[in-house]
């Protein structure tokens, strides 16, 4: 577990003045090469004067990334906490300020001729930085004159950036009053798989009532992300709404596409399947929505110690290789890892990157379930991924969200199996297999459903603002056609939109957890035929980062995305492990 002594050693150790530093960089950088690109590309030895300049620009953002890396991790370990959410907001607001003297660069390396930019690439020095380049100009249809550009960039402040944090803030401050005790989000939604039914409904009547209470926040930082999403796309000329995430991530629409059809398609043999079976286990005609979730009946559900997630994940991660698991330890063993709930702390879990100068830090809540020592695999996986890919730089360590998701889950599949190979009870054996059957559907077809909900509400708002009632429709709409007629989305449900935060942060993010997992499932597939030589394949795959396409990175193990079939061989391994829970029925 990360602490705050922790984090305040790195303050002290490397912070301190560090702010002034970057915006007087930031302007001395701007004074040195600002209108002068043109004339440098233009010259004998443009390779080796742009390498520098790029060099430079590299050191510049790694510098502005570890300031706001730490801001935004001392933020998220109390949102609730005032002075956090006030150094937060200054160093946000500062290094917008600073980074507005480096918009040109992009911009101006964008107006150089193709021809100029290749002769330069040439040189090693400039050539090691092809990705990034190629990766920037692919930006230039989408560009915007520099005035326009610095005026988005620091009005994004005051704009989408103070929506954001309304939105964490407003979260991170609720209260759910369930059976005497006040709970923050996180620990409220833990209840919704506790073994008492009559919790479990509780929690969710709680759960709607208190959400309802700021609805009309909610509805609200929806409506205005949407127009200033629509305003910016228009602005840019992206044709789709979602393009400028596909940009981002470095996948083609049209695969996006393909994998939306072919998960919307496999909702009856999946999502609705396994949601008929579980109701015929507990006895029911169909489910309520806060039995989604549910453990299995008549099957304990223990509570998994730390230091047994720990050992748990770290062997699931040596059986497949020792230096992924050597990498995941020494997140335990530097203190990399922020694991308790607690009042004010960030919800949910993620692997923050921060900068390749630093290390990754990782957040989850961990409440001892056997789920959340798979998150603590799936966001070890992020970890690892990052420690990996950090040599690359700044601009090329970033991988695209779509292959972001490929340690995570092949991080969960592991310890997962690792798990199931220990258990020997056919009860026990079948409520694991459940459970890991659930968090695949909710990885794909729930994100999947997201991505839907998304997109119409995201199209809806073009002809004018949209009403709670009418983004609650949405909701229930999307959500009943991809969990089934299995599931009753009973009365409460249809404010369970508001509290998921990537609809806000990263608008058509939640596509790319589908996209992973059926990816990661493919691999695996490759894995479990001929693994000589697999791992070593894998591990150049992750430190790779985001110097490749996908391509690129999945040519070495016989895959291709844009392969139709591709898609179905993740999906299939869902629908295989629906078939063993159905045989383990027919045998109870």
């Amino acid at each position: 577990m990360e602490s705050e002594r922790s984090l305040s050693r790195h303050r002290r150790a490397g912070s301190r003045g560090r702010p002034r530093q970057g915006h007087a960089e930031c302007i001395a950088f701007e004074e040195t090469y600002k209108g002068k690109l043109a004339e440098i590309a233009a010259a004998s030895d443009a390779g080796e004067k742009l390498a520098i300049a790029v060099k430079r620009f590299e050191a510049i953002e790694d510098l502005l990334g570890r300031l706001i890396s730490f801001a935004g991790l001392v933020y998220t370990g109390d949102t609730t906490d005032p002075k956090r959410a006030k150094f937060f907001g200054d160093v946000q607001e500062r290094i917008t300020t600073a980074s507005s003297h480096l918009l040109f660069f992009t911009l101006e390396l964008n107006r150089i001729e193709d021809a100029l930019i290749e002769k330069a690439l040439q040189n090693p020095a400039f050539g090691h930085y092809r990705p990034w380049v190629e990766d920037v100009r692919k930006e230039r249809p989408y560009q915007l004159e520099d005035k326009l550009e610095q005026l988005f960039h620091e009005k994004s402040v005051t704009g989408r950036g103070a929506w954001n944090r309304l939105f964490d803030e407003t979260i991170a401050a609720m209260r759910f009053k369930i059976d005497g005790e006040e709970l923050p989000l996180e620990p409220a939604l833990n209840l919704l798989m506790d073994p008492s039914e009559e919790k479990r409904h509780r929690a969710a009547d709680v759960i709607s009532e208190t959400l309802r209470g700021q609805l009309r926040t909610f509805t609200l930082v929806t409506n205005v992300l949407a127009k200033d999403k629509e305003i910016s796309d228009r602005w840019r000329g992206f044709k789709d709404i979602a393009d400028d995430r596909h940009l981002s991530n470095r996948v083609e629409r049209e695969l996006v596409e393909a994998l939306v059809s072919a998960v919307r398609a496999s909702f009856p043999r999946l999502s609705y399947r396994y949601y008929a079976l579980k109701a015929k286990w507990f006895g029911k005609d169909k489910l309520e929505y806060w039995d989604r979730n549910a453990p299995l009946p008549k099957v304990e559900t223990r509570t998994i110690g730390w230091a047994e997630a720990r050992d748990t994940v770290l062997s699931a991660y040596g059986a497949f290789s020792p230096k992924m698991a050597s990498v995941a330890k020494r997140f335990f063993d530097d203190r990399w890892i922020d694991a308790p709930a607690r009042p004010g702390k960030a919800p949910g879990a993620f692997s923050h990157p921060t900068v390749p100068s630093a290390h990754p830090y990782v957040l989850v809540n961990y409440l001892g379930k056997p789920r959340d020592v798979m998150t603590l695999a799936h966001e070890l996986g992020h970890g690892v991924h990052q420690v990996l890919a950090a040599p690359n730089g700044a601009l090329m360590a970033p991988t695209p969200l779509t292959l972001a998701e490929t340690a995570s889950v092949f991080g969960e599949i592991f310890t997962f199996r690792s798990l199931l190979a220990k258990i020997t009870d056919p009860r026990e054996k079948k409520a694991m297999l459940a459970q890991k059957v659930e968090d695949m559907l909710n990885t794909v077809i729930r994100q999947i459903a997201f991505y839907t909900f998304e997109r119409r509400v995201h199209t809806e708002r073009k002809n004018g603002e949209l009403t709670s009632e009418e983004l609650g429709k949405i909701w229930l709409d999307v959500q009943g056609e991809s969990l089934g007629p299995a599931i009753r989305l009973g009365e409460g449900y249809d404010v369970y939109w508001t509290y998921i935060g990537h609809f806000i942060h990263a608008p058509f993010y939640v596509y790319a957890y589908a996209f992973g997992d059926c990816l990661v499932n493919s691999l695996y597939a490759v894995y479990e035929k001929s693994n000589a030589g697999f791992a070593e394949r894998y591990l150049e795959m992750l430190a790779a980062g985001g110097t490749k396409h996908h391509t690129e990175l999945l040519k070495p193990f016989g895959l291709d995305a844009r392969d139709p079939e591709f898609w179905q061989t993740g999906l299939d391994l869902i629908d295989c492990m629906i078939t063993e829970l159905e045989k383990l029925d027919a045998q109870a």
